[in-house]
């Protein structure tokens, strides 16, 4: 992995490109995992879907699983910062 320049512009943005790509399909699978989980709660709530015990169990795991997976692609873009820096020293 080559170390960007920083210092100019186009270096910030290649770096932030970078950084943006680090963990994307925990970060996409998580916002859909989030969206499933509560349109479903939500449709429940205002009767457009019937509502069985179960599947509300199951609508609130999907929105629980899909936190937990955007905060894994939070700390995977962290580590990933803090060892590309440490490589500049």
């Amino acid at each position: 992995m080559s170390q960007h320049d920083l210092d100019t512009e186009e270096g910030r943005a290649a770096y932030r490109a970078e950084l943006k790509a680090v963990g994307r399909p925990f970060r996409l699978g998580g916002l859909a995992l989030i969206l499933l989980g509560a349109g479903y709660v939500v449709a429940t709530r205002y009767d457009a879907l019937p509502e069985i015990e179960a599947l509300m169990v199951v609508a609130y795991g999907l929105v629980a699983a899909g936190w937990v997976s955007f905060l894994t692609a939070t700390y995977l873009r962290t580590r990933y910062h803090k060892r590309r820096l440490a490589e500049g020293l």
